[in-house]
């Protein structure tokens, strides 16, 4: 299954999330690609959006290969092959501290004006435009799962099978829209996948319309 851009690929979540359509479920993104996904969803829906801030751990010397995951309380997720990646523990020990950086300055950009929605006691659905290895994912869910939602979900257009094998016992329920055997990277799933700004999540996040 190909998307012609995340908007697509939004509006057919939705449709496989209707279930949950007027249950005023909160749809956390992934930022940033998630986080336009996450509006529209939010909006066919009849939810409330906000994100859910967890960062990948970069192999040494290859950036755009995960060797792991943090969430926002400091939680590391590492994959089995982290250390054949390079990564050893001093490694592992600063990538950790310069992502929760990052995750701290986000949050003050993404969110000035009010805290993280709560998610205790309710239907939580978790928006990426894709997995990979599925690291962040992992880390989201894990975040998610210790404030005791109602429901956990996790929504995404496309990952590899086993990605979504890793993911089974860590969400509630899982939606995946295709899971090709053929995966490389989730860009080639998208006619058009451009970066998202830091502007448009900001955008996003500000439009009141989706923060009940």
């Amino acid at each position: 299954m190909i998307f012609s851009d995340r908007i697509a690929a939004a509006e057919k979540l939705a449709e496989a999330l209707s279930d949950y359509r007027g249950k005023h479920p909160l749809i956390l993104a992934i930022p940033r690609g998630a986080v336009p996904m996450a509006k529209v969803i939010a909006e066919q829906l009849n939810g409330e959006m906000d994100v859910v801030l967890v960062r990948k751990l970069r192999a040494p010397g290859n950036p755009e290969f995960a060797i792991g995951s943090v969430d926002e309380s400091g939680w590391v997720y590492l994959t089995d092959y982290a250390g054949q990646a390079g990564a050893n523990q001093d490694y592992i020990d600063q990538e950790v501290s310069t992502q929760l950086e990052t995750i701290r300055q986000r949050r003050k950009q993404y969110t000035p004006m009010h805290p993280p929605i709560d998610p205790e006691g309710r239907i939580v659905i978790v928006i990426d435009d894709g997995l990979a290895t599925g690291s962040t994912m992992i880390a989201a869910l894990h975040a998610l799962r210790n404030r005791k939602p109602a429901e956990l979900i996790c929504a995404v257009p496309v990952a590899p099978p086993d990605t979504l094998r890793k993911l089974q016992d860590k969400a509630d329920r899982m939606i995946c829209l295709s899971s090709p055997d053929n995966f490389y990277a989730v860009g080639q799933f998208y006619v058009d996948f451009p970066q998202v700004a830091d502007a448009e999540v900001i955008a996003c996040l500000s439009d009141t319309r989706y923060r009940k």
